[in-house]
């Protein structure tokens, strides 16, 4: 397969390299006559322009790096959407990669991006460090994060109100009249979304003068096996709760399947709470209520937040905190 190059086309066409040029990047000042006949040529030829030399000439690639901790993780699959959508609709194209939560390899990819002359980058990891602040800051492009907390705020960023979600949550719980409320939750790390639910459960409880019982704090991973392994925790603490706040949908349904599993029912043995709105909290008997933290949103607002910078347009607020609420379901009973 040969390379077909500008040059091949402008000869077969009989224009000038400039004028295929114009005719690629959409500029108005081409005949239409000439300009069907240069797309008559690329068609028969099948070129296709390099976006990277492209990119050279204009300094810009029309490319945004994407970096995600793990695409299979449907959470993020979720965010990853609302991004793309948005990122085609203004004509972007996007390279995505999956760090694994790993910060080496986070800080790597966010160098690899960088030196593929992207024109942005949208972050999404669980521990944002000052470390990765100062990499942000380096950076000659703008840079967003979606569903990840950096406390200084330097960094534009778009979330939900994690802690007052959990807090909400909890209070639910705590208005139906539970007194042993068990936390299963993601790893702990200083400042992280985890730790501001945290922050809520335990605000929650202290406004109701409930003591803070250690072993129903339940630290796990975001997977279904951790939320299985949480439950039979839980069984063992010397007083066993009555109602569970999840961190995490997949964990959420491991809580679930784990209690089934040994013989209880939700909700009657125990109600559930969980904090996604995934399809996967759909996706279970009985369907989870949960926090609605608008997913798809986070990633279409991050997304058109960083199209905003890119262009150097004007961004009123760079800290975008959107709305949640609790949607009811079967986990929890009426």
């Amino acid at each position: 397969m040969n390379n077909i190059t500008i040059y091949d086309v402008a000869r077969e066409a009989n224009v000038s390299m400039a004028t295929v040029s114009r005719v690629v990047n959409g500029n108005p000042n081409v005949k239409p006559v000439t300009r069907k006949k240069v797309m008559e040529v690329i068609d028969r030829l099948g070129y296709r322009p390099n976006a990277v030399a492209r990119g050279l000439a204009s300094k810009k690639t029309t490319t945004v790096g994407v970096i995600i901790p793990d695409i299979s993780n449907i959470f993020f699959a979720e965010l990853a959407r609302g991004i793309e959508d948005i990122a085609t609709m203004y004509k972007y194209n996007i390279i995505l990669s999956n760090s694994d939560q790993n910060k080496d390899k986070e800080l790597h990819l966010l160098n690899t991006m960088l030196g593929k002359q992207v024109d942005g980058i949208v972050f999404m990891g669980g521990h944002i460090t000052p470390d990765h602040v100062e990499e942000f800051e380096r950076s000659q492009v703008p840079i967003v994060l979606a569903g990840s907390i950096e406390e200084s705020k330097q960094i534009p960023s778009v979330n939900i109100d994690y802690e007052q979600a959990a807090y909400d949550s909890v209070k639910e719980f705590i208005d139906r009249g539970h007194q042993q409320i068990a936390f299963v939750i993601s790893p702990l790390y200083e400042p992280d979304i985890s730790v501001k639910k945290l922050n809520g459960y335990k605000r929650a409880l202290a406004e109701a003068n409930i003591p803070v019982n250690e072993e129903l704090i339940i630290e796990g991973e975001y997977t279904y096996d951790s939320g299985i392994e949480a439950f039979e925790k839980l069984l063992e603490a010397p007083v066993k709760p009555t109602a569970i706040f999840v961190g995490a949908d997949e964990m959420a349904l491991g809580v679930v399947h784990g209690a089934e599993d040994k013989g209880y029912h939700i909700p009657e043995d125990f109600e559930v709470i969980t904090s996604d709105n995934t399809r996967l909290s759909l996706m279970v008997r009985p369907q989870l209520t949960t926090i609605v933290q608008p997913l798809y949103d986070i990633g279409a607002v991050a997304m058109r937040l960083l199209t905003k910078l890119m262009n150097k347009e004007k961004v009123e607020e760079q800290t975008v905190v959107l709305p949640h609420r609790i949607e009811h379901r079967q986990s929890t009973r009426e």
